[in-house]
């Protein structure tokens, strides 16, 4: 009985905001009222929606999860002060000092990789150690790639705009822009999720993965020099992009974590670092709040993704390899998603399914890029 009238003694979420949150709300609202006033002009009506949503969304989130309070207007900082750097002349991106060697969109991003793959190493040694020092730490680091990360994006936003106005886009139209939005994702995912849980011992399996991205993002600037901003196929050309690709990749970021953390069950179940990671219970409720949002935003992302289709190429569905992989992974994940609910499905054959239903997920993202063709092959290897 007392934790019922408990219950009903809490504060209201809005009477649970401090001063705070509503300075952070003001100052994202103030800046996208200045953005409206600078840009508005050149904004359709679709577009317009977005900058309105992307706002609310951001006030939201950063009530919801109070690190992002902190987060974003860093983000902005940085990234309003490498576009002053550059003066309106793209040069200065290898001249300036602050560009050349942190602020550019290439210098930031390397940041990112490198402070990825060094968070990736403390959280193992932490795991080894069982040093909370070292994985507090790596979680910093975590928090500063992710930074990096999102001020790469928004001044490389920037530096398209510089070459051509009829070249500049958004940064979400190649492999090498939604390798980056992938990791920052896959990161801010798991951040979220070390914080709820009050454990750092998953880093050490959830790292790798963007590691692994990290390392393909490397390969495929050096290899291809993917780095070099291009204009906008056509069929891109659209505000569509602007919320069909995020909406995916929050996807794809969920369904790696539950990967990971299902290969962390499977070797709790079997006993092995049983003592170093969080109990089944813990990784089981991970694994399936993980896929239950990926598969949310994944589902959200395919109905956008048709109505993009139709605006496009006059039909909401064709059959392409990437539609048709994009739906084999949504019926892996609801299926997954109804073991568990509606059957009451628990343990390893639900972590195999999320590690394989990965492997899934990577080839219908890269697979179908590599070995098939079809409408969506913008990113070809």
């Amino acid at each position: 009985m007392e934790a019922i009238q408990g219950g009903y003694q809490r504060p209201s979420f809005f009477r649970s905001l401090n001063w705070f949150d509503w300075a952070y709300a003001a100052a994202l609202a103030a800046g996208s009222l200045y953005a409206y006033k600078l840009y508005g002009g050149y904004m359709d009506d679709y577009e317009k929606g977005i900058l309105f949503l992307t706002a609310v969304s951001f006030i939201g989130l950063g009530w919801f999860w109070k690190p992002m309070r902190s987060l974003l207007p860093l983000v902005a900082a940085l990234s309003l002060f490498g576009i002053s750097q550059y003066q309106g002349e793209l040069a200065r991106a290898s001249q300036a000092f602050w560009l050349k060697y942190l602020f550019s969109s290439q210098s930031a991003i390397m940041w990112m990789s490198a402070l990825f793959v060094m968070a990736t190493a403390g959280y193992w040694l932490g795991l080894v150690s069982r040093s909370d020092f070292v994985n507090r730490v790596s979680a910093g680091i975590t928090w500063s790639a992710t930074a990096m990360g999102l001020v790469g994006l928004l001044v490389r936003w920037y530096e398209s705009y510089l070459i051509g106005a009829d070249v500049g886009h958004i940064p979400l139209s190649n492999l090498y822009e939604v390798f980056i939005l992938f990791s920052i994702i896959t990161a801010l995912l798991y951040l979220y999720y070390e914080q709820h849980y009050r454990n750092r011992q998953l880093g050490a399996f959830v790292l790798p993965v963007i590691s692994a991205a990290v390392a393909f993002l490397l390969w495929y600037t050096f290899d291809r020099e993917a780095h070099h901003i291009q204009p906008l196929v056509p069929a891109l050309q659209s505000y569509w992009m602007k919320i069909h690709v995020p909406a995916n990749f929050v996807g794809y970021g969920a369904f790696s974590l539950a990967a990971m953390v299902g290969v962390a069950h499977l070797l709790v179940s079997k006993g092995i670092l049983a003592s170093r990671l969080p109990a089944l219970e813990v990784l089981d409720d991970v694994m399936y709040k993980a896929i239950a949002i990926g598969f949310s935003f994944f589902t959200i992302a395919t109905i956008l993704g048709a109505m993009w289709a139709a605006e496009a190429w006059g039909g909401y569905w064709s059959w392409d390899p990437k539609e048709t992989w994009a739906l084999i992974v949504w019926l892996n994940y609801a299926a997954w998603l109804h073991m568990r609910l509606v059957k009451g499905l628990r343990g390893p054959i639900l972590a195999w399914w999320a590690v394989v239903g990965l492997v899934v997920t990577v080839f219908a993202f890269l697979g179908v890029n590599m070995f098939l063709s079809g409408l969506h092959s913008y990113g070809t290897l």
